[in-house]
């Protein structure tokens, strides 16, 4: 969503993203954002509690006219629940298949690599290689 929101503020038009997993977001890098320590699903609220999620919304605009530099992402004040007890049930019965985040970029082709480092030596932006008009 970061490139996304990138692309749409190169055009004039301000957004903030709302996320549940801050080291996504930081990766991705998006003009600005808000983080909530909740359950993945659960960005704007519990379901069902209209008064927290209009909170956390006006938060959230109350973020997008406030922050100022690029990339800033805000920490939400709220707690799903003391204990975070979810953490722990979100992986249970559940090992991380992922791979491991290397800080080298990794491409599936080589092509990719040429393509994203002739990008790098001409403009600075190695991630802007796929935006093209």
């Amino acid at each position: 969503m970061g490139l996304i929101a990138r692309e749409i503020e190169g055009r004039g038009i301000a957004t903030i993203s709302m996320s549940s997993a801050y080291s996504i977001t930081a990766a991705v890098h998006p003009p600005r954002a808000v983080f909530l320590d909740y359950p993945l699903g659960h960005t704007a609220g519990r379901p069902g509690d209209a008064d927290e999620q209009r909170r956390i919304m006006a938060d959230t605009l109350d973020a997008l006219e406030s922050i100022d530099t690029p990339g800033t992402i805000r920490m939400l004040d709220y707690a799903w629940d003391e204990d975070e007890a979810w953490k722990v049930q979100e992986r249970a019965g559940r090992q991380d298949a992922r791979r491991e985040r290397l800080e080298a970029p990794q491409y599936q082709h080589q092509a990719d690599r040429l393509a994203a480092e002739a990008e790098l030596a001409r403009d600075g932006c190695p991630s802007c290689v796929f935006l093209q008009d």
